[in-house]
């Protein structure tokens, strides 16, 4: 009895860990939105994500270039990375939508919070 037990828990366990890693799997990509910073001008934004088990990697594009994702992890949905711009870091945390293939962000400009959603780009 304490064996099936034991056996269907391992199951369950490996059944889990397989939807989490089809979830992440679904975050490589790009994704593009808009976000408006303190200063109150809009910016169009297109992240390209890389994940390698719960390791974040990419780049972010804007008007003004490229930068890399930096210091990016990944554990279940969420997600925390860095870019830097003209030497100043700025810090990301955020979630994955696997329903609505969409990434919800919050951007640390200075101690000022932004928040921004991103949709799977076509």
């Amino acid at each position: 009895m304490k064996r099936n037990l034991f056996t269907t828990g391992l199951i369950l366990c490996c059944f889990a860990a397989v939807c989490i890693a089809a979830a992440i799997a679904d975050l490589n990509g790009k994704f593009s939105g808009t976000i408006t910073a303190p200063d109150g001008n809009t910016h169009p934004l297109t992240y390209t994500f890389k994940v390698d088990g719960d390791k974040l990697t990419g780049t972010l594009d804007t008007e003004e270039g490229s930068v890399p994702i930096d210091s990016g992890k990944v554990s279940g949905d969420n997600m925390a990375f860095s870019v830097t711009v003209d030497g100043m870091a700025y810090a990301h945390k955020g979630k994955y939508y696997a329903q609505g293939d969409s990434v919800a962000l919050d951007v640390n400009f200075g101690g000022a919070k932004v928040h921004t959603t991103l949709q799977r780009a076509k």
